[in-house]
């Protein structure tokens, strides 16, 4: 990389991350007088600004816009003093006790204490069309988009625990749930795998994979083309949605070797948010691969921020 250096800054607190998570931690550190910086990486906001109507976020009876939500948490923390600034952090130094993070800009930020709430990225499809429908009938989450596909006809992704869950929570609300699998073989549990297939909602579709999802004119799914890998052969398929659930990945590279992860790249925490290096502490899905939801990763944001706080307040 880069080692001009055109600034640095020191402060007691740095927050990487914009999301529900390290947002909410901004909040209760500025009320804390820590003076928090937060690095918004992209998108500014998280995934949330990706989404469509949240309707399970509580204060929101009826529903709130993901983008809104998270100009409310930004407005709300900058009101007690937290400071937002646009930057991608390239590399970090957590060999000392004052950290260091390394800024594209060329600006370096000395920081005594590190809240990480990065998230994590769900893994795609690769189809150019998801990224246009994502809030449209395209989702990584049947959990936070279910409800909105009741009595309609719906596919799931994937061949993982993650793939059996969404398509079970599916059956809650969909007319009927499609898992798409582009083998025979899963790699989900055997207990998951056998309540999918004992669910009469639940058809399976092996051997197969989406190689394009249609939506002409109207901005929602329509149908997606499938592809039998064994033939070749494509078919169209109608359907109202396409879930998503092929896996997350956290955005934790940064990290690696510095904090304890776990097999599949989550940093590891303990006593609340703590890392393995005291004064490091992480918040929202960088550390969280189960529940994943914008209420969990704020409140884990503020857990972060009062651990925080007493950390400091102890040197």
């Amino acid at each position: 990389m880069d080692n001009s250096i055109d600034k640095q800054i020191d402060k007691q607190l740095t927050i990487i991350g914009s999301g529900p998570a390290g947002l909410t931690a901004a909040l209760y550190a500025a009320r804390g007088n820590l003076n928090p910086m937060v690095i918004e990486g992209f998108p500014p906001g998280g995934q949330l600004t990706l989404t469509t109507d949240v309707e399970n976020f509580p204060g929101f009876p009826d529903g709130v816009m993901g983008p809104d939500l998270m100009n409310k948490f930004r407005e709300q923390s900058e009101k007690f003093g937290a400071e937002i600034i646009t930057g991608e952090v390239k590399e970090v130094d957590f060999s000392t006790k004052n950290f260091k993070l390394f800024l594209d800009n060329n600006t370096i930020i000395n920081s005594k204490s590190v809240i990480i709430s990065t998230g994590a990225s769900a893994k795609m499809l690769g189809l150019k069309e998801e990224s246009l429908l994502i809030g449209k009938g395209v989702s990584t989450c049947a959990t936070c988009d279910g409800f909105f596909f009741r009595d309609q006809d719906v596919i799931v992704v994937g061949g993982g625990d993650s793939a059996m869950e969404e398509a079970l929570f599916l059956t809650k609300f969909a007319k009927k749930v499609y898992i798409i699998h582009r083998r025979e073989e899963f790699r989900a549990s055997q207990i998951m795998l056998d309540r999918a297939k004992s669910n009469e909602k639940i058809e399976f579709i092996l051997n197969c994979e989406v190689i394009k999802i249609n939506n002409p004119n109207e901005n929602k799914v329509t149908d997606v083309v499938l592809k039998n890998n064994k033939t070749d052969k494509t078919n169209n398929m109608n359907i109202d949605a396409v879930f998503i659930a092929i896996g997350h990945i956290p955005n934790t590279s940064l990290f690696k070797n510095y904090l304890n992860l776990n097999e599949n790249g989550y940093i590891l925490t303990e006593e609340g948010t703590k890392t393995n290096i005291p004064g490091v502490f992480a918040c929202g899905d960088v550390q969280d691969w189960e529940y994943r939801q914008a209420i969990t990763a704020a409140g884990s944001g503020c857990m972060a921020a009062i651990d925080t706080e007493r950390y400091l307040a102890n040197l």
